[in-house]
């Protein structure tokens, strides 16, 4: 089996910076077809440049949390490269919970961003590759990559909100995953934690603190770039994952190993 992707088509989301990013650079640098995907339009042309019509890398801005923008974003997508064969949801979002504040609305905003905007956009894609893979009688039909966190193991009260986000993705994907299983379509997660995302960023620039705890944390000690993810999320889009379905890789230098009490979920 190969672990190629070339001339596949694949939807990033979440791909304007950090970890959604690297993925769409590293996808189109292996040779597929890339549709970036994000709300910031300005750092979107920024990154892929000019939209010629032979680029294998094109972009597409709006809210997907509109379940018109994700038509729209599916439609982008057939009309540049005529197919989609990959979907990794990588759109992302953090916030504080207060977890004894009835009037905290993090949980609902956060399952609404991590869950249901990934769910939608999955349900979406998922049928249009069994649409295009009739008459296609064996052979991955597409691949479905979430970006998840070991946050939805390793929690903190701070945390709530995006630690039941992720945890309701990672069964998500499992429920996904034996849904598709007959259509050929395989659903995967990958669940980092000590990686430079662009939330870490952010945290670490107002904490900075958090740093030393989490390398201190981690069997490896350090934190991971966004580029360490990529190699995996291409793994499972591949079809040398063909026989991989259903799973939560988990890429945090091992620092789920350890004690949770000691190492609290950034």
């Amino acid at each position: 089996m190969s672990f190629s992707i070339e001339g596949k088509t694949a939807i990033v989301t979440g791909a304007a910076n950090g970890v959604g990013l690297a993925i769409a650079r590293h996808f189109a640098d292996k040779g597929a077809n890339v549709m970036f995907a994000d709300m910031d339009e300005v750092r979107l042309a920024k990154e892929c440049g000019a939209q010629d019509d032979g680029a294998n890398m094109r972009y597409f801005a709006g809210d997907l949390r509109e379940r018109l923008t994700m038509a729209n974003l599916l439609s982008a997508t057939l009309d540049a490269f005529d197919r989609v064969d990959i979907l990794v949801n990588g759109s992302r979002q953090t916030m504080p919970s207060d977890p004894l504040d009835l009037d905290d609305e993090s949980v609902t905003l956060l399952l609404n961003q991590n869950l249901m905007t990934s769910l939608r956009l999955s349900q979406l894609v998922a049928k249009r590759m069994i649409k295009q893979a009739k008459g296609q009688e064996e052979g991955q039909v597409g691949a479905i990559v979430n970006l998840s966190s070991i946050a939805a193991r390793r929690t903190h009260p701070s945390l709530l909100g995006y630690s039941v986000s992720c945890a309701a993705l990672d069964q998500m994907t499992r429920s996904m995953a034996v849904a598709l299983a007959p259509e050929r379509i395989r659903v995967n997660a990958v669940a980092f934690g000590s990686l430079m995302s662009a939330s870490l960023k952010d945290t670490l620039r107002e904490h900075s603190e958090f740093r030393s705890d989490i390398e201190d944390h981690t069997p490896l000690g350090r934190i991971a770039a966004p580029d360490e993810l990529a190699e995996a999320v291409q793994f499972l889009s591949s079809e040398g994952a063909g026989f991989v379905t259903g799973q939560i890789m988990t890429i945090d230098g091992g620092r789920t190993l350890l004690d949770p009490v000691a190492a609290p979920a950034h």
